[in-house]
Formats: structure tokens, sequence, C-alpha cells
């Protein structure tokens, strides 16, 4: 380990600029504090994709706060905010706008959906058919919207953060493979514990929530995120990183041949960008300007559970792409 933390170009340099840049982050986690009880991982994981400029999908039962919790970081960001409610009879124009005529000049005027927005919450979005949240793909990509004969540029920042409940509930649609593979991280939202319970209830029952005020401006955001990109990461944590993602391919190669008839998909080559984005953001966040092997296997799972898919022999079994994954972390050798 003391090789991977010490080599590399100017490292001192480069800690001083994390050190520097990433200030504003206690800072907004204690005002996020002030409403969010627990649910540390979750505001964690929606920062890190705020700072590697990657959506987050994150699924769990209905009233784990998960609305709460981006509406609330959205606060505490001064940027533009929209909340977008997904139904079952949600138009692809709802989100992105349309064409209107305009008959006094005789010419057809845009008119601009909610989806002009720095940071989108999406909420519920598999309460949706598929054409709806095909709606987003060009947002998420490219940053663009398209109306009519014109592409729109998007601000930036632009992100996503998306809820969606347990496929198995009433009322729900599968989101599309290219839609699930825009989003940097799934995040599966759980339960609080007991002491966190009791905090909620005696928090959210008595009285009005606390007001949450602007703590962090867009151009920190954007220092933060030049500052991230610049952590340095070594040849070895690079291979280890390709070395994962391979391993979801053909897990045979790497010893865990048993997968193999388990694994109907890998992930693809933007879960290898993904986890290294991903890994250095977490870096930034624990004050460091070097990425781990650790950095990659926190937020590993994050990456990499919605991406592999599972054979109908795994469903036989039982076996879900998290168990994948997680076998496949713990025998890839750490650097």
């Amino acid at each position: 380990m003391s090789e991977i933390e010490t080599k590399g170009p100017d490292i001192e340099a480069i800690q001083q600029k994390v050190q520097d840049e990433s200030e504003f982050v206690e800072r907004l986690f204690a005002e996020m504090g002030r409403v969010i009880v627990g649910q540390v991982t979750m505001v964690e994981r929606l920062l890190i994709g705020l700072l590697a400029d990657g959506h987050v999908l994150m699924e769990g039962v209905p009233g784990l706060a998960k609305t709460l919790t981006v509406r609330t970081m959205a606060r505490a960001i001064d940027t533009t905010f929209r909340r977008l409610q997904f139904t079952p009879d949600l138009l692809p124009a709802d989100l992105i706008g349309t064409l209107i005529y305009d008959p006094k000049d005789q010419e057809f005027k845009t008119k601009k959906g909610p989806i002009f927005a720095n940071i989108i919450l999406a909420d519920e979005i598999n309460r949706s058919p598929a054409k709806v949240q095909s709606a987003l793909l060009e947002a998420m990509q490219e940053h663009t919207v398209t109306i009519g004969d014109h592409t729109f540029v998007l601000d930036d920042p632009f992100l996503v953060l998306a809820t969606q409940n347990p496929i198995e509930q009433e009322g729900t649609y599968p989101l599309p493979e290219a839609q699930v593979d825009r989003f940097m991280l799934k995040l599966s939202v759980e339960y609080p514990t007991d002491e966190e319970e009791l905090q909620i209830m005696r928090r959210m029952s008595s009285g009005a929530a606390a007001e949450v005020k602007s703590v962090v401006s867009p151009n920190e955001i954007a220092r933060a995120r030049s500052a991230v990109e610049m952590i340095y990461m070594d040849h070895q944590v690079e291979r280890y990183i390709v070395d994962l993602v391979l391993a979801t391919r053909d897990p045979a190669a790497y010893g865990l041949g048993d997968l193999s008839e388990l694994i109907s998909f890998g992930a693809s080559p933007r879960a290898t960008i993904c986890l290294a984005k991903a890994s250095r953001a977490h870096a930034f966040l624990q004050h460091r300007g070097f990425v781990t092997p650790d950095d990659v296997r926190a937020i590993g799972m994050d990456v990499l559970r919605h991406r592999v898919l599972v054979t109908y022999e795994a469903e036989a079994e039982e076996v879900s792409s998290e168990d994948i994954v997680r076998r496949i972390l713990d025998s890839i050798e750490v650097p």
C-alpha cells in the first residue's frame, strides 16, 4: 500500500488542492444532517455522483427518505432543482418540452420542459412506461435535449437523481438496460436502525421540519470536480479496476468458472470509466489526493450491481447480481 500512496506526479500538490477544495464537504453534510437522520451511505453516494458527474439511481421501498434526501441536498446547493413525478400517464413532452404553435406570429415556438435544471429528481422513475423513461437518455448521456429541429445544451452541472420502488411492487415497469446503464451508481436503500428510527420519530412528529439553507455554491462544486479529476491513481489500482470489470464478463479467466453459467451479460466499458471516476470522488471525500484499492472496493458494488445481468439459472438458484459482484470483489486479488 505504501508504494501506491507515495508514487505519482507531485502528490503533495494534489493533496493540498484536495484539502482546499473539499472543505465544503463537512459543511454540506452538517446542513443535510439537520433534516436527514442516518442514511450516511446514501448521502455520501449522492455527493459522489455530483462530484464525478454521474447520475444516481436509488432503489428501496416507499418511506425511506429517498425523495427527502435528494430535495435536501438540492436545497443545500445553490442550484436550480426540479422534481419530476413519474406516473403511468406521463408523456415524453412533459419532461423535455415540445413545440407550440403561436397563431399571432404564425410559427412554432419551443416550450422547454422541467428537465432544464441543474438537479433533476426523477421520482419513482419506474412508475412510467419505457417511452417516458427513454426520454431521459439523450439528456443523461450527452447533456443535451432535442425538441423539433433544435438541440439545446443543458446547464452544468446536470445531474439526474432517480428513485424507484422494487420491481415486485404493484404498478412498476422495469427500466430498459440502456437506461439503467446510464446511471453511474445504483444504491440499495435499507431501513434505518432502531436508534435512527427513534430519532426520526422524535424529529418528524413534533413541530415543523428544519429549514435548509444553501451552504455550497456551484463554483465550489466546479472547483471540486476539477480537483477530483486530478486525483492520482496508480497503475496497479487501474489494473485492479479493469480486472474487476473483466471478471464479470469472463469469470473463468479469473478462477471463477462456476459463475459463467450465472452471468448473462457482464459490465460494459462504461462501468470501468464510472468505477475510476467514482473511486476518485470517494478518495476526495476522504480528503486524499490518491486512490487506494479500498476506495474501489467501497464503491464497487454500487457501480456494478445494475450492470451484471443474471441468467435464468441464477434466478432459479436465487442468486442475485449483488451475490455475483460480492463474490468477484472477494476473489480478485487486491494490489
